[in-house]
């Protein structure tokens, strides 16, 4: 801390313990500085609004650097500096970066105490915003220090805002020495360094050296009408449904059920001794994006953020509290101010809310929130989801037929892009386990670690060329053992008028439903070139408005479509050279096989 004062020169420094008392106190402090905008107290209790600078909205992918002392460790899908260069270019901006401004000491732990999961950091930040958001989104304070007791074993990490000029911006990631630097940027990506930097690109690192996962996903868990609790994790891309999903409330025909949320974003798993994967959620908030978050698609989020909440980038009304797009009703009249601060209503024909807008609240609200949370030994997962945004070609849900095949499903995920970064929308990208911004080392390595958590664990059975034409019912107990059931999602498919054919949101339980159904070797399938696919009749579609054909068109097999794809996959597993595993080049091959007409 003494090096990192001398550096960047603070006025003073004031060490967090992570109290209420301190969270009034700052939260008065960041209003009369500017820094937040009160809301109104009696509709809005707790809650504060930030707008961002225009240039300081989103990920700065271009701009964030995984600095090991080769290239090929971080690998060609990663920005790379070498740890010397990274520390004196970084250094130089943060030289006196925080001359006139508190340099604020943030301890904080990233899961329960006393788990075998849960890890330290120590965030030294110049942003207010930062400390506030670092309380909601981990457990802050004294409850770091008291886990930490005297060992050395944290997170290094310091941030300054420095003076937002993305010329003078840089995130970046040195794994060996277990630290942060990110100066520049005071975005959540960027700044809240426990999320993404840790969470993520160095807990992914240390995951392959420890034997565990660090991974980009939600956990929750489905509770069927006898009371028994199936977990899931799920790995989206941002802006992809993760949040909808993860704290959807069924009703109508499956009402029955009930959801228990455990994290939308972020999940750590480890090896039980029953040699399951077991999983927590690092994190004790939800950072999620505000725009599409509405009565009809996610009221679980839209009840939960109406207390405690630090809103980023959202309208501000007339009446004290905030708006944006897919919040209804829209607003009428004037006295309206958009993310910008400027005077704003629809006729502008502008967005109010940027595309990217986030709200940062405590899990503890989610009306779906899971007490498992708080379990330090996590829960048990029976199925991992990859889900991505396609308007075309994937279908509504594919199991896969192994391990190994889910891992390629994984690796091979691709979405349709959306504001969470920079850069252009509606763009596809590759994107393997919704991890490419975050995997902290070479890609080809994350896939072969992956392979290796599953080696010696699946039981001999029939290969996926065997299986064609098959159909299965229920679980054929091969190739499984106590691995979780891997399988790809896809709720946004689009007919030939651009409208999408799944209802998706809470109706996505029906697909959930049968997933775990599968898990438990209740539902049936068919085997087709791309996994196993469900049955006709396997999901439950009672009461949609769907036409008949509807689950047809969402289930088929376009073996052209497909063929272009999988053809174009060899350029992105060209590019990750010769440390890209055979398995899934062979993954490939047989895939390719499969999608040639008998």
């Amino acid at each position: 801390m003494d090096d990192v004062a001398r550096l960047t020169l603070p006025d003073r420094v004031v060490w967090c313990d992570g109290t209420d008392e301190e969270r009034i106190r700052l939260t008065a402090q960041a209003v009369a500085e500017g820094v937040l905008i009160s809301l109104d107290q009696k509709r809005l209790p707790g809650c504060t609004l930030h707008r961002s600078h225009p240039n300081d909205v989103a990920r700065s992918e271009h701009l964030t650097f995984i600095c090991t002392p080769t290239s090929e460790q971080a690998g060609p899908t990663n920005n790379w500096m070498a740890p010397e260069e990274a520390y004196e270019k970084c250094g130089a901006i943060l030289r006196g970066a925080m001359r006139g401004r508190t340099m604020y000491v943030v301890p904080y732990l990233m899961g329960p105490p006393g788990s075998p999961f849960s890890k330290v950091g120590i965030e030294l930040t110049d942003s207010i915003y930062v400390v506030l958001n670092m309380r909601i989104m981990t457990r802050m304070g004294r409850i770091a220090l008291d886990e930490l007791g005297a060992s050395e074993a944290f997170v290094r990490g310091v941030h300054s805002l420095g003076d937002l000029d993305p010329q003078r911006r840089m995130i970046c990631h040195f794994p060996q020495d277990r630290t942060i630097w990110s100066v520049g940027s005071g975005y959540g990506g960027n700044a809240l360094l426990g999320k993404k930097c840790f969470a993520l690109r160095l807990g992914s690192w240390m995951a392959r050296e420890e034997g565990w996962l660090a991974e980009h996903m939600l956990i929750m868990g489905l509770e069927d009408p006898r009371g028994h609790i199936t977990y899931v994790a799920g790995a989206f891309p941002s802006a992809c449904g993760k949040t909808n999903f993860a704290m959807m409330q069924p009703s109508g025909r499956l009402g029955g059920y009930k959801i228990h949320t455990i994290g939308d974003d972020i999940a750590w798993l480890r090896f039980g001794s029953d040699g399951r994967l077991w999983a927590i959620n690092p994190e004790a908030g939800f950072f999620g994006v505000a725009p599409g978050t509405g009565r009809s698609t996610n009221p679980t989020a839209l009840e939960m953020v109406s207390r405690n909440t630090i809103f980023t980038n959202v309208v501000a009304t007339p009446t004290g509290t905030v708006w944006w797009e897919g919040m209804e009703p829209l607003p009428v009249g004037n006295g309206y101010y958009d993310w910008k601060g400027h005077p704003w209503n629809p006729d502008l024909k502008t967005p109010g809310a940027h595309p990217n807008a986030r709200f940062t609240t405590p899990i503890t609200q989610c009306a779906t929130y899971s007490p498992k949370w708080e379990d330090p030994q996590g829960v048990p997962i029976s199925a991992i989801l990859f889900g991505a945004r396609r308007s075309n070609c994937v279908p509504l849900v594919i199991e896969s037929f192994d391990w190994a095949h889910g891992v390629y499903l994984g690796a091979t995920l691709a979405s349709e892009t959306t504001a969470a970064a920079e850069g252009k929308t509606g763009q596809i990208r590759r994107d393997p386990m919704a991890m490419l911004p975050f995997c902290g080392y070479n890609m080809a390595d994350y896939f072969a670690h992956w392979l290796k958590m599953g080696k010696g664990r699946d039981r001999e059975g029939n290969g996926p060329s065997d299986l064609l034409g098959r159909q299965e019912v229920g679980d054929t107990g091969k190739g499984r053992a106590n691995m979780p059931r891997i399988f790809r999602v896809n709720w946004f498919r689009k007919d030939e008028n651009g409208r999408f054919v799944w209802p998706g949101f809470s109706e996505n339980i029906r697909v959930l439903k049968w997933i775990v159904d599968r898990c438990e070797g209740r539902a049936d399938a068919i085997v087709s070139p791309l996994g196993r696919l469900p049955a006709p009749g396997a999901i439950d579609i009672e009461g949609l408005p769907l036409a008949k054909d509807t689950m047809e068109n969402l289930l088929a097999v376009d073996r052209a479509g497909w063929t272009e794809f999988a053809n174009a996959e060899q350029t992105f597993f060209d590019r990750l050279g010769s440390r890209m595993p055979a398995e899934l080049l062979s993954q490939r091959t047989s895939f390719l096989s499969r999608l040639r007409p008998s």
